[in-house]
């Protein structure tokens, strides 16, 4: 009986997993436009580095504006989540970032950088409730046991739009509606709409599907005060994913900038693009791997055989969209071992693979400051397969007994999202200072602290291979 039970409620859980899992695709495409505007910014209106980076600082500083925010009214008046719930909050989620993205119309019309930017603030408030809730929503579709391995797989489709946005996106703003291939301020009206006319389709879709809910204990409801913050391991986590975001953030945006310099690669904005798909088609792969490594109902062997498949065929993927020959990619090759040997040697403990995948991209970091030419280049675009599982792992060892008090845990989690406006920008002054190169220094000492949070906690948790639940524990 209790095997046909859980049968039913897998099935039950399969339409609203679908659902959400194309909502992160368009989220993390969105997301990661920001890499393209910032070149394009910074030519239209002859921006510093430093200026430049103000495109992700709006942005990401949204996110901490948006849960600070949250977690006040959390801490004085209850959950909002838990009280209007999961599904009212992600369609408002939604709804507002499609209007961040309608913005964009009068800010290129007008073309006034500060309205570029009040855009992407707004987009950036959207994109926090959706942190708040959709993460949390997605770990409660199912058992607590496959709650990391969940969130691995929709943040995978999340980062296929990541991928699929330095290309498709790149191609829509630098060339397809750019003025006689000039830099344009026009061009990006038309794309930011038709992303608003997605996003309320997705609305659309969401509120008619039946999305099972979850019912709150008035205590859960009712959760006042500042008791997430009595737990030790979630007060380290809130700096690891402010590090984490920052440091995968600001090497996104400078990736193109980076492969551009004469001593690096000396490419064109239209060349780096691609390689700009693979440092975020990285992460995707990672986050497949990790989503099948972390399923507990999948026995070992045939884990190494999904896995390699899976790897196989989505780097095939990755390769079908970005416009280099199979020898400018074939070098990847090596990073998908690399990260297939640290995910066994991780052994499926969230904090040891934490600890190795930073350790790794540490080394990686040092060897594109220290060396030129394709050696820089293939060490700053592998980092993005090792930042696969980073964020999902920091999370779930941040959350892990926490209680009644896990969603103002998460909000907190989500604040700590303002790494991605913060490092950035200082980096962006360390560049006009020291050089693009060498402002790699910066997210080499937030991937260390990582690091170190990893090693704590894998004494903290030891002989622990599952921590959880990721998030929402009712």
């Amino acid at each position: 009986m209790s095997n046909i039970q859980t049968t039913s409620n897998n099935q039950r859980y399969v339409i609203p997993l679908i659902t959400l899992t194309i909502l992160f695709f368009m989220w993390g495409f969105i997301t990661c436009m920001n890499d393209i505007l910032i070149p394009y910014l910074k030519q239209l209106f002859n921006l510093t580095f430093f200026e430049s980076m103000l495109v992700q600082f709006c942005f990401f500083g949204a996110y901490f504006i948006g849960s600070l925010a949250y977690f006040i009214i959390s801490s004085k008046w209850g959950d909002p989540v838990n009280k209007i719930g999961y599904k009212k909050s992600i369609i408002a989620g939604i709804i507002l970032s499609a209007f961040g993205c309608v913005l964009f119309w009068p800010a290129a019309t007008s073309s006034l950088y500060g309205l570029f930017l009040t855009a992407l603030f707004v987009l950036g408030l959207g994109f926090t409730i959706l942190q708040i809730t959709a993460n949390a929503y997605v770990s409660l579709l199912g058992p607590e046991n496959g709650a990391s391995s969940r969130l691995n797989l929709t943040q995978a489709f999340n980062s296929l739009g990541t991928t699929i946005a330095p290309v498709l996106g790149g191609h829509l703003i630098f060339e397809f509606f750019s003025n006689g291939g000039t830099i344009s301020p026009q061009a990006t009206r038309i794309p930011y709409i038709i992303f608003a006319g997605i996003l309320l389709l997705v609305a659309v879709f969401i509120s008619a599907v039946k999305l099972p809910s979850f019912e709150m204990s008035e205590e859960e409801k009712e959760v006042k005060g500042l008791g997430a913050l009595k737990f030790v391991h979630l007060r380290l986590g809130v700096l690891g994913i402010f590090c984490y975001v920052g440091a995968e953030v600001a090497i996104g945006s400078f990736i193109i900038s980076f492969l551009e310099q004469e001593q690096i690669m000396g490419l064109t904005e239209s060349v780096s693009k691609n390689y700009l798909a693979l440092y975020w088609g990285g992460a995707m792969i990672g986050r497949f791997l990790g989503a099948i490594y972390l399923n507990h109902n999948i026995n070992f062997s045939k884990k190494i055989i999904y896995m390699i498949g899976t790897a196989t065929l989505v780097f095939l993927l990755i390769f079908s969209l970005v416009e280099l020959t199979f020898d400018q990619v074939s070098f990847f090759l090596i990073f998908i071992v690399l990260n297939l040997a640290g995910f066994l040697i991780g052994k499926a403990a969230p904090a040891r693979t934490l600890a190795i995948f930073a350790g790794i991209n540490v080394l990686l970091l040092a060897s594109s400051t220290i060396n030129t030419g394709a050696y820089a280049m293939y060490s700053i675009l592998g980092i993005g397969i090792f930042n696969s599982i980073m964020f999902s792992n920091i999370y779930t060892l941040s959350i892990a007994g926490l209680g009644k008090y896990t969603s103002q845990g998460s909000s907190l989690l989500v604040m700590a999202i303002l790494g991605g406006a913060i490092i950035p920008v200082i980096q962006g002054a360390l560049a006009d200072q020291i050089g693009v190169q060498l402002s790699l220094i910066l997210p080499i000492v937030c991937y260390i602290y990582i690091f170190v949070f990893g090693i704590y906690c894998s004494k903290k948790f030891k002989n622990i291979e599952h921590v959880g639940p990721i998030a929402g524990g009712h």
